[in-house]
């Protein structure tokens, strides 16, 4: 009886190593295919296949970490774009409000320029909030 239970035990640890190596593999392979798409600029793609790999291989805790550090990268990546984008916005929308000579279109562009200011402002705290998470976690 104890031969027995020690042959199934030592059988269910072996079958969950070898289950777990291959998860490894699988969870690294994937890996290397979001850092592919994090290099060629594919970032919002990049995101997508991180929770994807988050959830089809929990127990795989290295490629998790390394998915983390690229999940912040490349949240960092898309906000500075977007805060560029904004900036630009904003900048011309400024420029056409201090042109235009009719009050209406003038004060329209205003509440634009309003809501502008307001998004860069949003965009710029989560950038330093996706700083200070990474200088915390990857102290």
């Amino acid at each position: 009886m104890k031969r027995t239970f020690f042959f199934i035990a030592t059988a269910f640890v072996v079958l969950t190593a070898c289950q777990q190596k291959n998860e490894n593999d699988e969870a690294n392979a994937l890996l290397a295919e979001i850092e592919t798409l994090y290099e060629t600029g594919q970032y919002r793609t990049a995101l997508d296949s991180i929770e994807s790999l988050r959830r089809r291989f929990p127990t795989s805790v290295e490629a998790r970490r390394k998915g983390l550090r690229l999940w912040q990268e490349a949240s960092l990546k898309m906000a500075q774009a977007d805060i560029a984008v904004t900036d630009s916005a904003l900048q011309a929308t400024t420029a056409q409000m201090q042109a235009e000579q009719r009050i209406y279109e003038r004060n329209m562009l205003g509440v634009k320029k309003d809501s502008l200011q307001a998004r860069y402002e949003a965009l710029i705290g989560v950038v330093r909030m996706i700083r200070k998470r990474m200088d915390e976690i990857h102290k």
